[in-house]
């Protein structure tokens, strides 16, 4: 347990994954799963080479949309009372030197060493989250 989790103080509130986002991901994952199983289906009927190739088209689509899925599924940002933690990054408010927004929606939390620490804006509430952390840093 690293030194500063331990000064992180209370728990105020945790930002998983938005579920528009999960949900969006999961209509991908199953939509391309049909269209594979359909590909498979004409490709053994009709015996053509390129129903094949569109079939392992779907197949990819579909691993990497889930691989997205379970990857997303571990961003999680915790807002407590003497900072953040946002995977592997232990934040407190003393050291934020800068909060900017990014084109995407998210934001980006620049520290006093220099690192950045980017938030997406695929997280529940982040327009909260983000006011938040803007007033802790401002105060």
């Amino acid at each position: 347990m690293t030194e500063s989790k331990k000064n992180l103080g209370k728990l105020l509130s945790i930002h998983g994954a938005s579920p528009l986002y999960m949900q969006r991901a999961a209509i991908v994952a199953i939509l391309s799963f049909i269209f594979f199983l359909a590909m498979l289906a004409v490709f053994s009927f009709r015996q053509q080479f390129g129903y094949f190739i569109l079939a392992t088209a779907f197949l990819v689509v579909e691993i990497f949309t889930l691989l997205g899925l379970f990857t997303h599924r571990r961003n999680i940002l915790e807002i407590h009372e003497n900072g953040l933690k946002f995977r592997k990054n232990f934040v407190q408010w003393n050291e934020i030197d800068l909060l900017t927004e990014t084109s995407d929606g998210g934001f980006e939390i620049t520290l006093e060493n220099r690192n950045n620490v980017r938030i997406p804006p695929s997280l529940f509430d982040i327009e909260n989250a983000r006011r938040f952390i803007a007033a802790r840093v401002d105060a």
